[in-house]
């Protein structure tokens, strides 16, 4: 297997060569390597994972695309509780732990 680098991170992987600019340089890499990996020291290195997003973070990321305030003068004007069951859907979505 053989990464294509390019300012030490690689950005394509074949089984064979082919003619790339001189910006580009291609090394030996193993099975395992995609693009995204880095150059460090000589050696191809896989990015650490991205950890896993808490529930909060994940409540909130959702919370914000609510338009909250418009939904809560809504269901006061209207009688409704699409609010409410908004914010229950998301709190189904991604429990406490």
């Amino acid at each position: 297997m053989k990464a294509l680098i390019f300012n030490n991170k690689v950005v394509d992987v074949a089984e064979n060569t082919f003619e790339v600019h001189e910006s580009l340089v291609w090394m030996d890499a193993p099975d395992e390597c995609i693009a995204g990996w880095t150059l460090t020291n000589g050696k191809l290195v896989a990015p650490a994972p991205v950890p896993e997003r808490t529930y909060a973070e994940k409540r909130y990321k959702e919370y914000c695309r609510l338009r909250q305030f418009e939904m809560q003068f809504d269901d006061k004007e209207d009688g409704t509780t699409t609010w409410e069951d908004a914010i229950n859907a998301i709190k189904t979505k991604y429990p406490k732990p």
